[in-house]
């Protein structure tokens, strides 16, 4: 039977639908009143990784921008809007760059093959193994060292937000906002904190305080 896939994904609307219409019967009118979400989401497009599944948050919990391998490009108009809003209008206090083990993106600009658009998109995450070539060098084990690219990549995506001139007037503020890089497991589901939170309270050298958006 055609587009029968397509079909389900309705009806499943239509079952979840009326499972949180049960549950709570303002759920609905509750959601469409406000949005005060508490967290931006920055990651993969992977469908893999879906943000409220994974942090166990209801929608209205997180407002999400994804792109491919979880960058942060200043020349990203999208991404930019997104933050923008995100800062300054929804007032989010928590902005999350999330990678994940086993991104294509990632596996991609370890590999030198022509892939046509994407090159242009994975050329910053070149520039991220070519900043730590050294120590991605001495990892003999291609899955390990695979693994250390995906973390290190989030953590340059951490930076490259705090160089931003949406974070740093949140930050000259005091605001409270503070941000964060994590990488979500794959084979387990489990969510890795890499120990890089930033807040007003940061130590940013002079680069962090130009206007690079």
């Amino acid at each position: 039977m055609k587009n029968t896939y397509y079909h389900q994904l309705l009806q499943n609307n239509k079952d979840w639908a009326a499972e949180m219409h049960g549950k709570d019967e303002n759920y609905f009118k509750i959601l469409a009143e406000r949005q005060k979400p508490p967290v931006l989401w920055i990651g993969c497009a992977d469908s893999r990784v879906p943000a409220n599944q994974i942090t166990g948050t209801l929608p209205g919990e997180i407002f999400v921008h994804r792109n491919i391998a979880n960058m942060v490009v200043h020349t990203d108009m999208n991404m930019l809007s997104v933050l923008d809003y995100a800062v300054n209008s929804l007032q989010v206090k928590h902005i999350i760059v999330c990678g994940h083990y086993g991104c294509g993106g990632v596996q991609a600009a370890m590999q030198n093959k022509s892939l046509g658009l994407i090159n242009k998109w994975i050329r910053n995450i070149k520039e991220v193994y070519k900043d730590n070539y050294t120590e991605l060098k001495k990892i003999k084990d291609d899955q390990k060292r695979f693994d250390r690219l995906v973390e290190l990549n989030v953590i340059a995506q951490v930076y490259d937000l705090a160089k931003t001139s949406i974070v740093q007037q949140a930050w000259q503020d005091d605001t409270g906002l503070e941000i964060h890089g994590w990488v979500y497991g794959l084979e387990d589901g489990v969510i890795k904190d890499l120990k890089v939170s930033m807040d007003s309270a940061a130590h940013l050298d002079d680069i962090f305080t130009l206007d690079l958006d």
